[in-house]
């Protein structure tokens, strides 16, 4: 539903983005400080190496949703499915990227028997369930908080998220089918490849209700354009629906509220730039254009994710704790910064639906692509071999546990956003603390705790 805002901050429209600049400058200050060639801190080094990534991660997720939203729109895709397929596809890339290369990494840096190789390579895969399952969380719980309280300071008018019914029903109804078909994967002692296959038929399923969703928001909008031209715009939008509705058209009242107000403010409706580089450069778009940037910020992100990879199992070698732990937390974090600025940025737009439905998008996306490709690869690097879930006989440390808070918070997640299809501030901040538990559960995971060992099961 959109939502009347307030002036926002100067954002790459208005010129460059020196808040994002000054904190580059300093995690660059720092990181150098931290290096072994200054102070030598190795463990404030290898997250500040993090940070960066992150950095980078998103000024190459940037202009591609910039591109991507330009795509959408010029397409004339309605927001809550623009959030749920081209912004997520562009927040999720880190995502992919990420669990390709630890598949990667960890077969080709082994060079033992066939038996060694596959339980590295299960190693390795392990760590993209992490970085998946952790990202999805982060998504599902600390991208709608922030979202809340960021709202609830900036736009005074409506301090609170709305949540159109049809995203929690849609989008998530198909994560909720997504997370269930994983779990019930996860509780086999090894993955196949047609599980992958598996999931990647469940996102084209997905992909055809958006498309029809797709179709009924166009059709809707044409009525409702041909008939404010008929009746003009001075007409009552209660009106306006229910002759819409004796026609059986599905002109909601949000929708006919948009479309006057685009049409009283005379506003453009597409962005015809995207921002790089902290807004110092406007590239504009057009059908090359778009896809030039496309194409480049997917090598950027590419070559980022590789890096976070290379980190990430570092930072695991040096506090001898298992990669796993350290996915779940620190490359789940890393590869979900884009979601948090597409989100946000979409919710002080006043696209509210499309902030949310981005959350279930980028989920879906992350369960049924970003698993099910490095599953693949795993299993092409293996010889079509299933990949171990197992370590040493028993199941990779943290993902029984894994699975149940996964359930468990996400249930817990949509009751939130489903009680009055509102997201408060209080709410915010209980979801914070949700996601503030799951750390603890892996900090306390990384050091032998298990959750289901407490509970004697």
């Amino acid at each position: 539903m959109s939502q009347d805002v307030d002036q926002s901050p100067a954002t790459g429209d208005n010129g460059p983005e020196w808040t994002a600049i000054g904190v580059t400058v300093a995690a660059l200050v720092a990181l150098i400080l931290c290096s072994p060639w200054a102070l030598n801190v190795p463990l404030a080094f290898l997250i500040l190496q993090v940070v960066v990534i992150s950095i980078v991660i998103w000024q190459a997720c940037d202009p591609f949703a910039d591109a991507a939203q330009w795509v959408g729109e010029t397409l004339r895709i309605p927001g809550s499915v623009r959030g749920a397929t081209l912004d997520a596809v562009a927040s999720s890339m880190p995502e992919l990227f990420s669990g390709i290369f630890f598949v990667i990494v960890a077969v080709m840096n082994t060079n033992g028997t066939a038996s060694e190789i596959a339980q590295t390579g299960a190693d390795g895969y392990g760590s993209t369930l992490a970085t998946c399952a952790g990202s999805a969380v982060y998504n599902m719980i600390l991208i709608p908080a922030f979202c809340g309280l960021v709202i609830s300071v900036y736009r005074k008018s409506q301090p609170s998220i709305n949540v159109e019914p049809e995203v929690i029903t849609r989008d998530g109804f198909w994560f909720l089918a997504c997370e269930v078909v994983l779990i019930l994967f996860l509780f086999n002692d090894r993955m196949y490849w047609w599980m992958g296959l598996v999931f990647l038929g469940m996102y084209a399923a997905y992909i055809v209700h958006l498309f029809i969703d797709a179709r009924r928001y166009q059709y809707a909008l044409d009525a409702i354009h041909a008939h404010l031209g008929e009746v003009g715009h001075q007409t009552p939008t209660e009106q306006i629906v229910a002759t819409l509705k004796a026609e059986k058209i599905q002109a909601t009242h949000a929708l006919v509220e948009k479309i006057k107000s685009a049409a009283d403010e005379d506003e453009d409706d597409e962005a015809e730039s995207a921002g790089a580089f902290y807004g110092m450069f406007e590239i504009p778009l057009n059908g090359l254009t778009a896809t030039l940037v496309l194409l480049a910020c997917t090598a950027i992100a590419a070559l980022s994710c590789y890096w976070l990879v290379e980190v990430t199992n570092e930072t695991a070698h040096y506090l001898n704790v298992p990669v796993f732990f350290v996915a779940v937390i620190l490359a789940a974090a890393a590869s979900s910064v884009p979601d948090t600025f597409l989100s946000i940025g979409a919710a002080m737009r006043g696209d509210d639906s499309g902030a949310v439905s981005n959350v279930f998008g980028s989920n879906i996306f992350d369960i049924c692509v970003c698993l099910s490709i490095p599953l693949l690869v795993n299993s092409y690097l293996l010889g079509w071999q299933p990949v171990l879930l197992m370590n040493d006989g028993k199941p990779i440390e943290g993902l029984v546990d894994l699975r149940v808070l996964l359930a468990t918070l996400s249930a817990i997640t949509l009751m939130i956003l489903w009680h009055r299809h509102q997201l408060t501030r209080t709410k915010s901040i209980i979801l914070c603390l949700l996601y503030g538990l799951f750390i603890a559960y892996a900090v306390a995971g990384s050091f032998g705790f298990s959750l289901l060992g407490l509970l004697g099961l």
